[in-house]
Parts: C-alpha cells; sequence; structure tokens
C-alpha cells in the first residue's frame, strides 16, 4: 500500500519549516494513507469514514509512534521529541500526553514525506504487518 510514497521524489526542505506546519502535513499525509488503504473496499461512505476516524486520532497516533519507536534513527526520534515538547494545552477531548506523542508522530511523518518518501515507506510498511485492530481503540 506504500508504492504510491515511494514514487515521490524528495521535495522543499523540511528543516525550513516549523514543528507544527510538519505536524500538520504529516496529519493529512497520514489520513490520506489510510483513506488509500479503506478505499478498495465495499463499503458505504458512512462505515469507511468511521473506519478511517478510528485510526487518524490521536489515541491511534500515539499507539502507532509506540509500535515504531523501536524502529526510529536518532534523528527521528529527536524529531518525535520536538513535536512532542512543542504542543500547548492541547485539547479537552484527549489526555495531553496523548495528543503530545500524536503530534510528535505527526511532525514525523510530515518530515519524512518532505525529506525521505522511502523511509516513509518504510516505516509505514512496518505498521501494516501489525493487526489493524491493534491500531484500534
Amino acid at each position: 500500500m506504500t508504492n504510491w510514497i515511494r514514487c515521490i521524489e524528495p521535495s522543499g526542505c523540511p528543516d525550513d519549516l516549523g514543528v507544527l506546519q510538519l505536524a500538520w502535513l504529516g496529519d493529512a499525509v497520514w489520513e490520506l494513507y489510510q483513506r488509500r488503504r479503506f478505499c478498495k473496499q465495499p463499503a458505504k461512505g458512512k462505515d469507511l469514514h468511521l473506519s478511517v476516524v478510528s485510526l487518524v486520532k490521536a489515541e491511534a497516533q500515539a499507539r502507532a509512534l509506540e509500535n515504531l519507536e523501536s524502529s526510529l534513527t536518532d534523528i527521528e526520534r529527536k524529531l518525535v521529541r520536538r513535536g512532542r515538547n512543542r504542543v500547548g494545552r492541547g485539547t479537552r477531548k484527549v489526555n495531553i500526553a496523548i495528543y503530545c506523542k500524536a503530534t510528535g508522530f505527526e511532525t514525523l511523518i510530515g518530515w519524512l514525506f518532505l525529506k525521505n518518501p522511502n523511509r516513509l515507506a518504510q516505516l509505514l510498511d512496518r505498521l501494516e504487518k501489525i493487526d489493524s485492530k491493534n491500531l484500534k481503540d
């Protein structure tokens, strides 16, 4: 499911962007990745939407990061830390620690999307090997 990412050429200089901009981009990339995973399944739009929402919310992103942490390089860990530490008060709906982890995950995804799409695809392939039920509530 990650061949589309592998075809992307590195573009721009993600180091010129702020952490929150990278997280914003990473959130969009993560959602597109999840939507592509579900788009070939025969289901009603509402059911597809609910399936994707369960995988793109902060709790699922935090769990995805936990599943990847042992595979991250030092640079990737630093990016995650920068994203985690940049969060302000977060949201009332989600525990702040979970929200911080999710923002760190999004920051990593955004940075890799621009800097090293092949590495991003490797990490996403790793997550695909994990039963998707483990990423849901």
